[in-house]
C-alpha cells in the first residue's frame, strides 16, 4: 500500500461521517431538503446549483434516475450557499460531540495544519478534476478541526476524480464499476446496488458483461480482473499522490499519527448511524 492510500484512508473517516451522522440529516431537513436531496446538494453545492446531468457526470456510480429525483429541485427549495453554509455547522457539531476537547488541543492544530499544506500544494492542478476544483474555491474555514475536515475533502475529492479518470480509460460504465468493487468483497454487493439505486437487471446485465470480458466468473474476480483491477488502483494512486509527496513522508506518517485514533472514534460511532442510513438507502463515501 502507497503512503498516499493510507493517508487517504486514515483521514477519510474525519471527511466521511458527514454523510452518516444526524446532524447533517437535520441541518438538511431544516432547510426543507428530503430524501437523497441533502446528500447530493450537499456534496455538489461548490459547483452552484448545476443540473443532473453534471451530477451524474460527476458522482459516476449512481442510477441516474436518483439523482434525478434529487436534483434540480433540491436548488428550488435552498441555495448552494446555504446549503454548504449547512454542511460546515453539521460538521463542527459533529466533531465537537464526537471528539470533544480535542478539537481545541495542539494536536488537533498541528495536524490541520499538515493536511492544509497538502492540500494546498496541489491547488493549481486543476484539469479534468470538476469536484476538486469547485471545492478549492471555497474559502477556509478558522477552526482547526474544520481546517482539517476541509482539507480532507480536497484531498479525497482529488483522488475520486482521478479515479474516475481510472475508470473510465477503463471502460467500466457507473454500475460496472461499482459491480467490479463489489467483486472484491469489501463491501457487500447488495449494500452497493441499493444505496446506488440501481435495479436488480441493471446489476444482473452489469455481471454479465463483465463476464463476457473475462473479469469475472461467477460474481468473483478472474486473474484478469484482479489484474485489472489493481492497475486501476495503481493508476488512482500515482493520480493522487503528488499531495502527499509534497507533504513528505514523514510528516504524512505524521499526519496519519495524529489523526487515526481520531478517525477510529469516529468510525466507532459511526457504525450504527451508517446502519441505518444504509437501511435507508442513503449514500456512502466515494468509491468504484
Amino acid at each position: 500500500m502507497t503512503l498516499g492510500r493510507l493517508a487517504w484512508q486514515t483521514l477519510e473517516p474525519v471527511h466521511g461521517m458527514i454523510y452518516f451522522f444526524p446532524e447533517a440529516n437535520a441541518a438538511y431537513k431544516q432547510l426543507g431538503l428530503t430524501g437523497r436531496m441533502g446528500y447530493f446538494a450537499s456534496r455538489a453545492a461548490a459547483l452552484g446549483p448545476i443540473p443532473a446531468e453534471a451530477v451524474i457526470a460527476t458522482f459516476y456510480n449512481f442510477n441516474p434516475q436518483v439523482v434525478r429525483q434529487a436534483i434540480p429541485a433540491a436548488w428550488h427549495i435552498a441555495s448552494p450557499t446555504d446549503i454548504l453554509d449547512a454542511r460546515l455547522n453539521a460538521v463542527d457539531t459533529t466533531l465537537r460531540r464526537v471528539l470533544g476537547d480535542v478539537v481545541d488541543s495542539p494536536e488537533m492544530s498541528h495536524a490541520a495544519a499538515l493536511a492544509r499544506e497538502a492540500a494546498q500544494a496541489i491547488s493549481g492542478e486543476l484539469s479534468g478534476r470538476p469536484l476538486y476544483a469547485a471545492h478549492t474555491a471555497l474559502p477556509w474555514p478558522a477552526a482547526p478541526h474544520l481546517i482539517l475536515w476541509h482539507a480532507q475533502t480536497l484531498l479525497r475529492e482529488f483522488r475520486g476524480d482521478g479515479h474516475l479518470a481510472a475508470l473510465l480509460a477503463a471502460k467500466l460504465s457507473g454500475v460496472e464499476a461499482l459491480v467490479f468493487h463489489a467483486a472484491t468483497g469489501a463491501v457487500p454487493a447488495e449494500t452497493l446496488r441499493v444505496t446506488r439505486g440501481w435495479t436488480e437487471t441493471d446489476w444482473a446485465a452489469a455481471v454479465g458483461r463483465l463476464e463476457e470480458r473475462g473479469w469475472l466468473h461467477n460474481g468473483s474476480l478472474t486473474a484478469q480482473g484482479r489484474r485489472e483491477r489493481e492497475a486501476i488502483e495503481e493508476a488512482t494512486d500515482r493520480m493522487a499522490m503528488a499531495p502527499y509527496a509534497a507533504l513528505g513522508d514523514d510528516r504524512c506518517q505524521e499526519l496519519c499519527f495524529l489523526v487515526r485514533p481520531w478517525s477510529k472514534q469516529v468510525v466507532a460511532e459511526l457504525m450504527p448511524w451508517a446502519a441505518a442510513r444504509n437501511s435507508e438507502h442513503v449514500r456512502t463515501p466515494r468509491t468504484g
